[in-house]
C-alpha cells in the first residue's frame, strides 16, 4: 500500500486506468486519490465507481499531494503548467503521462525538479500495458520506487536512461494498439469479403492473433522462425506473404511507426503543427 496522496490533473481514459490499477492492485485507498477535471460530469462518475476525491480546479488537490499525474491533452499541457506553478509541495514527485512532452518543458513550467515522465498504451485500462518511463536527476530513490509501483499497476513497465526512448516509445508501443486494431480490422473484412458472416469473421481473427500472441510467448522463438515453420513451400502461406512483401507491407508499418514518431518530436515543441485527421491526445484525454 502506497501511503501517499496521489492527484490526476485531467481524468480522461488513461488517469481512469491508472486509479483503476491502483485499487485493484490495493495500492492506494480511495480517498487518497484525488482528480481534477473542469468536467463535472466526468468526476461525478469517477467518483460513484472508485470513491475517490473530486475537484474542478488543479490547484488545491495539486497542493495536498505527494505525487501529481499530468494525465491532460498535450495541447493544453502548456495552460495547465501555467496554472500549476507553485501549488506543487517542494517534496511531490510529478509523474506525465503527456504524449510528447519532455522533462525540462514540465519542470520549467512547474519551477519543480523532481520529474518522472512515462508513456503507457491503451491496454492498460486493463492492467495489460506496457509503459516505458525515464527519471529526472532529481528524483530520489524512494520516488523512484513510487513511481514503478504507479506504472506498474496497469501493466509491465521499463526504465531507461535516455529520454529519448520516449518518443520512439510513443511512436512503437503508444501508439501500436492502433496498428494492430487497424490489421485486425483489414483481416475481418477480408474474410467479410469471401462470404463469412461479420460475427464469425470477428471471432476468427480474435482467435488467431490472441492464439498467435500466446504461442510466441510460450515458443519464446523469434517471429521470423515461427512465420517459416507455418509457410509450407508453395503453400497458402507463401503465397499470402509473397503478396503482403510485394505491396510493401512491412515499409507501410516502418513508415507508419516513422510518422507517428516524428509526430511524436513535433507535439514536443510549444506549438506542435496539427496534421488533419490526426488526433493524438486520445490515449491521454483530460
Amino acid at each position: 500500500m502506497l501511503d501517499k496522496k496521489i492527484t490526476f490533473i485531467g481524468s480522461g481514459a488513461m488517469a481512469e486506468a491508472m486509479i483503476g490499477g491502483l485499487l485493484r492492485q490495493d495500492l492506494a485507498q480511495p480517498q487518497n486519490l484525488l482528480a481534477a477535471d473542469p468536467r463535472e460530469k466526468r468526476l461525478q462518475e469517477l467518483k460513484e465507481r472508485y470513491g475517490i476525491q473530486p475537484f474542478l480546479d488543479n490547484n488545491d488537490p495539486a497542493s495536498q499531494a505527494d505525487v501529481v499525474v499530468l494525465s491532460v491533452k498535450p495541447q493544453r499541457l502548456s495552460e495547465v503548467l501555467a496554472g500549476l506553478k507553485g501549488s506543487i509541495p517542494s517534496h511531490a514527485l510529478v509523474l506525465s503521462i503527456v504524449a510528447g512532452a519532455k522533462m525540462e518543458k514540465i519542470s520549467t513550467g512547474l519551477k519543480h525538479t523532481a520529474v518522472v515522465r512515462s508513456m503507457p498504451n491503451t491496454p492498460a485500462q486493463i492492467s495489460e500495458g506496457i509503459t516505458v518511463w525515464i527519471p529526472s536527476d532529481a528524483v530520489s530513490d524512494e520516488q523512484k520506487e513510487t513511481a514503478a509501483k504507479i506504472l506498474g499497476a496497469f501493466g509491465d513497465e521499463v526504465l531507461v536512461d535516455d529520454e529519448g526512448y520516449l518518443d520512439m516509445a510513443t511512436a512503437l508501443s503508444g501508439t501500436g494498439p492502433a496498428y494492430v486494431f487497424m490489421f485486425m480490422e483489414a483481416l475481418i473484412d477480408a474474410g467479410v469479403h469471401m462470404g463469412f458472416p461479420r460475427h464469425i469473421s470477428e471471432k476468427l481473427v480474435f482467435q488467431t492473433i490472441r492464439g498467435s500472441v500466446d504461442y510466441y510467448r510460450h515458443a519464446q522463438r523469434h517471429p521470423a522462425t515461427l512465420r517459416n515453420q507455418v509457410t509450407s513451400p508453395g503453400g497458402t502461406s507463401a503465397e499470402a506473404l509473397y503478396y503482403l512483401e510485394k505491396a510493401g507491407f512491412r515499409t507501410a508499418i516502418s513508415r507508419a511507426v516513422w510518422a507517428a514518431y516524428q509526430r511524436s518530436l513535433e507535439l514536443g515543441k510549444e506549438k506542435a503543427v496539427h496534421i488533419p485527421g490526426d488526433n493524438p491526445g486520445d490515449i491521454n484525454s483530460d
